[in-house]
């Protein structure tokens, strides 16, 4: 992180014809975050050069323009580049910037088609990268130095960051602040934004949405109740009963809504929980691991190092408030 003594830069970088809703995303999610203190953790700039068309599908409902040009982002700590048309490159002098912003150690992601600049620029090559679904084969096919994952939400490669299309930005923008401020702080910022506090990176793109009630394989109870009893010992079939379905149905139910298996949910909302009270208690690892539904501390240190990366005392050290 390049922000020491100052708020961290969010550059967006409005290339030609940028997609209206991925440029407002990182606008509104980084905006929302605070400091425990109650004063903003970012300054978002929007950065243009002159004025360019904004577009929301084939049409170009307004124009955008901005006290920052394209040259600002060299001195921001996050660049993130939101959608473009694929047809044509983007601007050589542009791709010249991010590369640049790159070398100095700015972290760099895109939204949706903001993929293909990332691409054009170099930046992808030799990682594994997403895109828009519709997209992914173009991605690949004109870039075959890529590992082109067409099936997941986002891909964090560290320093550099790729994402699917439209919501999947949100989720990109959240996973952001979750590594620079905690579980809890990105789980406010989603309560505002009325979202998930958080779907992984691998979950799928293809996921069935409903509106909670609207019929009876709806699992929004179900998926309230487990929450509720994350500190219990919770079975397939204790899962299935509470949704009055056999586990087949329920299986293919949970997929549908959820992109993932009822118990790899299971276990990820048991991570986010223990997150969540490292950051916020002082309980001790046994009792997080016992209150996470983990039981054993060894259990706790295992699942959370491989969906963190690190150890809960270490987590606890960098996000404890």
């Amino acid at each position: 992180m390049r922000s020491l003594g100052r708020m961290h830069v969010v550059a967006v970088l409005a290339l030609d014809e940028v997609s209206a809703f991925d440029l407002a995303i990182p606008c509104q999610v980084f905006a929302l975050v605070t400091e425990p203190g109650g004063s903003p953790a970012y300054e978002v700039r929007v950065c243009v050069d002159h004025e360019t068309a904004a577009t929301a599908g084939p049409t170009a409902p307004f124009r955008v323009s901005s006290s920052y040009g394209w040259d600002d982002i060299l001195r921001a700590d996050t660049v993130i580049v939101p959608g473009i048309p694929v047809e044509r490159a983007p601007d050589p002098r542009a791709l010249r910037l991010l590369r640049k912003a790159a070398e100095g150690g700015a972290r760099i992601a895109s939204i949706c088609t903001g993929a293909f600049a990332l691409a054009h620029a170099g930046l992808l090559e030799g990682r594994r990268a997403t895109t828009h679904w519709r997209f992914a084969d173009a991605l690949a096919e004109r870039f075959p130095a890529i590992d082109v994952d067409p099936s997941v939400l986002y891909v964090d490669e560290g320093q550099v960051l790729t994402s699917a299309g439209i919501a999947a930005g949100l989720d990109l923008c959240l996973h952001l602040v979750r590594r620079d401020h905690g579980a809890a702080v990105a789980a406010s910022a989603a309560r505002m934004l009325v979202m998930p506090p958080q779907r992984s990176g691998g979950q799928a793109q293809f996921i069935e949405y409903r509106t909670p009630g609207t019929d009876s394989a709806d699992l929004g109870e179900t998926l309230q109740w487990m929450r509720h009893k994350l500190g219990e010992p919770l079975s397939l079939a204790d899962i299935a009963a509470h949704a009055m379905m056999s586990r087949r149905s329920l299986a293919r139910h949970f997929r549908a809504q959820t992109g993932t298996t009822p118990l790899r949910w299971l276990l990820a909302q048991r991570v986010q929980r223990a997150r969540e009270l490292l950051e916020t208690t002082e309980l001790p690892l046994a009792r997080v691991a016992e209150a996470t539904g983990f039981g054993a501390v060894e259990t706790l240190r295992h699942h959370f190092a491989r969906q963190v990366g690190t150890t809960p005392s270490a987590y606890r050290s960098a996000f404890r408030r």
